[in-house]
């Protein structure tokens, strides 16, 4: 078939979510993919974050065909090889930063999406903060009807950052602190509140108006979507001692900064000394399959009971055995130390391009601010005609997200096409 008559079935009869860019990608190894004509791109996108170990790594590659061949999928209520392991190397993954002593397994539940992830993380603090609420009572020596009316009345909103992004269900959207991206759903469901990014004082004002209300706090130790905005050590370390002081719960939302996203550790928040209680992990996790993960810690998560939460893909023989087999390799070729290395010498090539005024990042989850006369979006469109699969999260902002076996040699690539485009302006 060809890409007209591609184009003309998706126009007829899939909804138009998408402003596709006029390509058709067909097939891709590493850092490269290549359009139905032939033509070789090099992927500064990497399916927005999630290709971690490029395009058909011969390790992903293996463990699906091997998966596919003996069980694709039975649902959650029987064991599976794979899902176990996964969940204890992310475990471990978790506790890095954290002194050996001090380490304590992390619980997992799998869904199949970021979004997901981040609903299991709301139900699970506003289950938590009832459950606590109840079993504080009953310790009182108050009766079970007093208890059940504490639950009813325990902390319910959580909080959320300016500017952040935890996805396009209701409940995500909702504490998608963004409202332009609200406006045509509502009404959405209630119990979130906004605050600055990196505020500290209005942290602190907000703990002291309705701190009693507040059951967590999410937050991206790296916004993506806005532009790549870090959070600032002081501001993240006040919301693990605010959420501590009035026994809330810190979330991290690690599914696009996460799984060594940020290079030195595999997830952001362990970049700012700081050790949330329940984190969200999707993207990169699987390299590209579908997989998400709500982790928290043992006794946070105790606070689901069978039949609390489910979903009838997640966990799938196919993804798990995805991210065993992405984590695994991950680790034995040292990926930590690829996305420091090529992540420094990225933003030092963009910072000399002609036209940028601002570079901002950690590892490969970058941003190039570009001068107001300057179009992102006509930068990416140029992009393909020079072989670069770019993006943009604002009129002049570009982001750049490749698979995190980018190498120098490929960065001078983006570097020279790039200097080309911003030069004709």
């Amino acid at each position: 078939m060809g890409f007209q008559e591609e184009q003309q079935l998706e126009s007829d009869f899939v909804m138009g979510t998408y402003a596709r860019k006029p390509v058709e990608l067909v097939r891709g190894s590493g850092m490269r993919v290549e359009d139905a004509q032939g033509r070789s791109y090099l992927d500064f996108v990497s399916g927005v974050g999630a290709v971690s170990l490029g395009h058909c790594h011969p390790a992903l590659v293996s463990a699906l065909e091997e998966q596919a061949r003996s069980l694709i999928h039975v649902s959650n209520y029987y064991y599976i090889e794979h899902r176990g392991e996964a969940a204890r190397m992310v475990s471990d993954l978790l506790n890095a930063c954290v002194p050996e002593e001090l380490r304590a397994p992390w619980k997992s539940f799998f869904s199949n999406s970021g979004a997901e992830a981040n609903e299991c993380a709301f139900k699970l603090a506003r289950l938590h903060a009832k459950k606590r609420a109840r079993a504080a009572v009953l310790a009182s020596g108050a009766d079970e009807a007093a208890a059940h009316a504490a639950a009813e009345a325990a902390p319910r909103i959580i909080v959320t950052l300016d500017r952040s992004f935890h996805g396009r269900t209701l409940a995500t959207l909702a504490a998608t602190a963004q409202p332009a991206k609200q406006e045509a759903f509502q009404p959405l469901p209630d119990g979130f509140v906004r605050t600055p990014l990196n505020d500290v004082e209005a942290l602190e004002a907000l703990f002291a108006s309705q701190g009693d209300a507040i059951c967590a706090v999410m937050v991206e130790c790296v916004q993506g979507e806005s532009g790549v905005h870090p959070c600032t050590t002081e501001f993240l370390q006040a919301v693990r001692r605010l959420t501590e002081e009035r026994g809330a719960l810190f979330m991290c939302d690690e599914i696009q900064c996460g799984i060594y996203r940020c290079g030195t550790h595999p997830f952001g928040f362990q970049h700012f000394g700081v050790v949330p209680d329940i984190v969200t992990i999707a993207k990169g996790v699987a390299s590209g399959v579908p997989m998400g993960m709500c982790a928290a810690r043992a006794e946070v998560a105790a606070s689901f009971g069978a039949g609390d939460h489910g979903s009838t893909f997640g966990g799938s023989c196919l993804a798990v055995a995805a991210a065993e087999a992405t984590l695994s390799t991950l680790a034995s070729e040292g990926a930590a130390q690829n996305v420091e290395r090529v992540g420094a010498y990225l933003r030092a090539m963009l910072e000399g391009l002609p036209h940028v005024v601002e570079v901002r990042g950690l590892g490969l989850m970058v941003a190039a601010d570009l001068e107001e006369h300057v179009n992102a979006s006509d930068v990416v469109s140029a992009g393909l005609d020079k072989g670069l699969l770019l993006n943009c999260t604002g009129p002049h902002t570009l982001r750049f997200l490749p698979p995190l076996v980018c190498t120098e040699a490929d960065v001078d690539t983006l570097g020279e096409r790039l200097r080309d485009i911003l030069s004709s302006y």
